[in-house]
């Protein structure tokens, strides 16, 4: 089958192509913008790369076309395609038919955690000797890719995102994939592009429950009010509950010494002590993280003992609380935060591990949520365990992002150019700094640009 993809450049969209591939079709694509590092993941696959949306690439007369959500009508690709007769998908559907039918999906949802988590669960598994396939929206340092096919009619993971999944199905990706294992991690507004509120998701959510069979499981987060008013929505399948701390309405949840950085922490099961995980993350929310894997691999056989053992040779997840350089005892990291809640969750696991050193943030608001000034109101409270901040306000941003911030007072910064911002973080930066530099995009490719300015200083 010849397989061509609309927006093959997105991680989800990439990751497609690959299981394509690796499943024996011949796959090609095109993007507005086709450029490393995955445009040369792709073409390292064999698959033929065509730049820009033009209706003549529907010449190759591909057996379907899989519509990434990128895609809208007046696209003039589109128009064609609408007009062509030849057959089209989206994605999530396309992975649902030919890759998920007949296997064990272990779904995971939320608004935070989704990749780390489904990271931490694919690797379980594989330590585990289960072989998984997956598809990530990230890089799992234990695989090095973004999807792999696993072992046919194996388990595999998900990452299952509630964003909506192409311009002729405005339901949630996650609908499509029908898991027997699923994760809710948390639930807060986001995507205000396409949701208007915390109800418009839950209802997505209460979706994917009346999709999980009734001998399935539902691990879901008991800490987060959101999460449980989807199950009381209605769930026709058991629900294991976890927490980051002792609960009265939960079995399951993370002990760890006061103050520590959770590093290492102790799994537990009501008053017993199931487990202890010793590993290279930190903060409360990675935690979190690790004890809902745990539990989703749980259901899919593998013990808390094997669980927890392969927790230590976790590698973690690129741009997640990623080391990009130290340059004269000042610490560069890249993390993908762009939501207030994961905004103050990292800053407060990075401050766990480094103690009164001090930590200067840069943030760029960058997401469609942000860039719509959806969370401003929230801005200033998430930086506030920072001791210095910059912020870059993107010509698409059009709220003003100094007045969010001015409670922060002398601390914060804002600009409005890379380089100048750039310049000015490099002159102040001392030895023993840590600077967190938080984005859902490239942000110019700033990590690198400051490092050699640190070099430069010298």
């Amino acid at each position: 089958m010849h397989v061509h993809i609309l927006g093959i450049c997105g991680t989800f969209m990439g990751g497609i192509a690959a299981l394509a591939r690796a499943s024996g079709h011949r796959v090609t694509g095109s993007d507005q913008n086709v450029y490393p590092p995955m445009s040369d993941q792709l073409r390292a696959l064999g698959i033929e790369l065509i730049e820009g949306y033009g209706p003549e690439q529907l010449e190759l007369k591909p057996d379907v076309v899989v519509v990434g959500n990128v895609m809208s009508r007046g696209n003039p690709l589109v128009e064609a395609l609408l007009e062509s007769g030849i057959a089209y998908t989206s994605g999530p559907e396309w992975l649902s038919r030919h890759v998920l039918a007949g296997r064990w999906t272990l779904a995971v949802a939320g608004t935070h955690g989704k990749t780390t988590t489904s990271s931490i669960l694919a690797w379980i598994l594989e330590h585990a000797g289960l072989e998984p396939g997956f598809l990530i929206g990230g890089v799992p340092g234990n695989f090095n890719v973004t999807a792999r096919l696993g072992r046919p009619g194996g388990h595999f993971v998900v990452e299952a995102d509630e964003y909506d999944t192409a311009f002729f199905d405005k339901r949630a990706k996650f609908v499509h994939y029908r898991p027997r294992t699923a994760v809710l991690n948390n639930l807060e507004h986001d995507h205000a592009d396409i949701y208007p509120d915390v109800a418009s998701i839950q209802w997505q959510f209460h979706q994917l429950l009346r999709m999980v069979p009734r001998h399935g499981l539902v691990v879901a987060n008991a800490a987060d009010a959101n999460v449980m008013q989807v199950i009381d929505m209605g769930c026709w399948t058991p629900v294991e509950r976890f927490a980051g701390g002792p609960r009265g309405d939960t079995a399951w949840y993370v002990a760890v010494e006061p103050g520590g950085d959770y590093s290492s922490f102790d799994v537990m099961e009501g008053d017993k002590k199931m487990g202890e995980v010793q590993w290279d993350m930190l903060g409360r929310h990675n935690a979190e993280n690790a004890l809902a894997a745990i539990l989703a691999a749980r259901h899919a056989g593998v013990s808390i003992e094997t669980a927890t053992r392969a927790l230590r040779e976790f590698k973690g997840v690129r741009r997640r609380m990623e080391v990009r350089g130290a340059v004269d005892g000042i610490t560069v990291y890249d993390d993908f935060a762009h939501h207030p809640t994961a905004i103050e969750t990292t800053i407060d696991g990075l401050r766990r591990r480094i103690g009164s050193a001090r930590l200067v943030a840069v943030l760029e608001p960058r997401s469609n949520t942000m860039k719509l000034g959806s969370h401003r109101e929230a801005m200033a409270r998430s930086l506030a365990h920072a001791d210095r901040i910059w912020l870059y306000q993107g010509p698409s941003v059009k709220w003003d992002v100094a007045d969010a911030v001015a409670s922060l007072g002398e601390r914060a910064r804002v600009l409005k150019d890379v380089g100048a911002l750039v310049n000015e973080l490099g002159d102040t930066l001392l030895p023993g700094d840590h600077v967190l530099i938080m984005s859902n995009g490239g942000f110019d490719g700033i990590h690198g640009k400051l490092l050699e300015r640190l070099r430069q200083r010298r």
